[in-house]
């Protein structure tokens, strides 16, 4: 019969057609909404794969988490790559069967494929198919259960779209990896190499983040565009030539926050932090070596600067020796002279230099360095020029804007009539934020009273400076 098969004749189509649209207007009259949607959502997501399953010819690619005898690095990422698919994607009808995982290191848990199940990613335009299979092998005690996944593409596009596709999901997970996992806080051994490791880590907890960070918020705002600026720039100082890393200098009386600003950057940028003690690092050899252990997207953290080493302007080796020798110094004070010089930290500001600026300082990538110091002053200029401190960040006592920060943060007030007076008194006298968070702290139950022992101190304050300046 012409025009026959499987579909039959015209008419018969034209009929088929009919009643599928005639039953779809019947069962939107009777089902509820939510029915109604999830059969919405499942037609959107099962149709492109029923398509993608008969009408094209597909390029499979494994990925298993065992690579002979060895653990496949790959699985990894692409365990972590999917999974973010999977939390985006969980209420489509493709990923109804989720498992959810938490594992070691990691800052929250995620969402996993189930075995069977798959999940669809658009790039470039073109679908990329992830199926996640896990098979039990109870015959086999050598291989046990066998994890793996699989990749499907159409084929007609896999030789030109499929490199930059693999490169996407490598960088996509490190980037997953990195923001989910734990950060940690490292110090650096003294006498090492006996260790054979050059540093140590603790998991870092600091609650502090510039949300919470009593300072100017124009100040603010410039370092977490400056942050912003760095982590995406890349390609940005490959093209001009140098190493990517950022020198930040903050100085400051005691109190004001140089530590809570380092903590709030770490948080903001996703970074661990390395506190290098350059008291136990032996010689810039030394130096070297522990720079060149630091992971990349990292913080390098020397606090007070100019307690650590004598860093400021110094008279040539000849002049410190003529000055001892007019000393009238004996030879058995030298003797004990060496035993002391034994014991101390030979790094040099010629080491230190190198450190920041020079061909050792890009040996990684990615970053931070930070000095802290209360005495800029001290240091000497070659130290904290452009290039090697690229922002120097002045925290000073707190003004008006940042008590607001610390009233809203440690007694939930966005304002109080007692304000007023705080504003008069504050810009008036020298107060570190440290000193009104501590007012706070012991009268955080009661918020006028609170604010009434700020007033006080400040008035304290004021009258001794009067004082101060009729002795004067």
């Amino acid at each position: 019969m012409m025009g026959g098969g499987v579909w039959g004749s015209g008419d018969s189509i034209v009929a088929y057609i009919g009643s599928l649209i005639g039953l779809v207007a019947f069962l939107r009259g009777i089902l509820p909404r939510e029915v109604r949607d999830f059969l919405r959502e499942a037609a959107i997501s099962f149709l492109p794969r029923l398509y993608f399953l008969f009408w094209t010819s597909k390029t499979r690619i494994d990925v298993h988490e065992w690579a002979g005898s060895s653990l496949n690095e790959m699985y990894d990422l692409v365990h972590l790559h999917v999974a973010e698919l999977t939390s985006a994607s969980a209420r489509t009808a493709s990923t109804r069967r989720l498992d959810l995982v938490r594992v070691k290191n990691s800052a929250k848990p995620s969402f996993a494929l189930a075995s069977g199940e798959s999940v669809r990613e658009r790039f470039r335009g073109v679908s990329f198919w992830w199926t996640r299979r896990v098979i039990e092998n109870s015959e086999s005690r050598r291989w046990g259960t066998r994890r793996s996944y699989t990749l499907e593409v159409d084929t007609k596009l896999a030789q030109s779209i499929l490199p930059s596709y693999l490169e996407h999901v490598v960088k996509n997970a490190e980037e997953v990896q990195h923001r989910n996992r734990k950060r940690k806080l490292f110090t650096n051994f003294s006498g090492w190499e006996y260790r054979k490791r050059p540093w140590m880590s603790v998991p870092f907890d600091h609650p502090a983040t510039f949300e919470s960070m009593a300072m100017d918020p124009e100040l603010k705002q410039q370092i977490m565009d400056d942050l912003r600026g760095f982590m995406g720039g890349e390609a940005y100082f490959r093209k001009i030539g140098r190493a990517w890393k950022r020198g930040y200098l903050l100085h400051g009386p005691p109190g004001t926050g140089k530590s809570s600003l380092i903590a709030a950057i770490a948080h903001f940028t996703g970074y661990d932090i390395y506190d290098l003690e350059l008291t136990d690092v032996k010689n810039n050899s030394n130096l070297r070596k522990y720079l060149t252990a630091i992971s990349n997207k990292a913080i390098v953290v020397i606090e007070d600067i100019d307690c650590s080493l004598d860093l400021k302007k110094r008279p040539g080796e000849e002049g410190e020796k003529k000055k001892k020798k007019d000393g009238g110094e004996s030879d058995d004070d030298d003797d004990d002279d060496d035993e002391e010089d034994e014991k101390k930290s030979k790094v040099t500001l010629s080491g230190l230099l190198n450190f920041t600026d020079g061909l050792w300082s890009s040996t990684g990538s990615e970053r931070i360095l930070i000095f802290t110091t209360n005495h800029i002053d001290q240091l000497d200029p070659a130290l904290i020029r452009s290039g090697r401190m690229d922002m120097h960040i002045c925290l000073s006592y707190c003004a008006f804007p940042a008590f607001k920060v610390l009233a809203r943060t440690h007694l939930d007030v966005e304002d109080h009539r007692l304000f007023p007076r705080i504003e008069e008194l504050i810009g008036e006298v020298q107060v570190t934020p440290a000193e009104i968070a501590e007012l706070l702290i012991q009268n955080r139950s009661h918020e006028t009273p609170a604010l009434e022992s700020v007033i006080a101190a400040l008035e304290a304050k004021k009258k001794a400076k009067l004082n101060s300046s009729q002795v004067d």
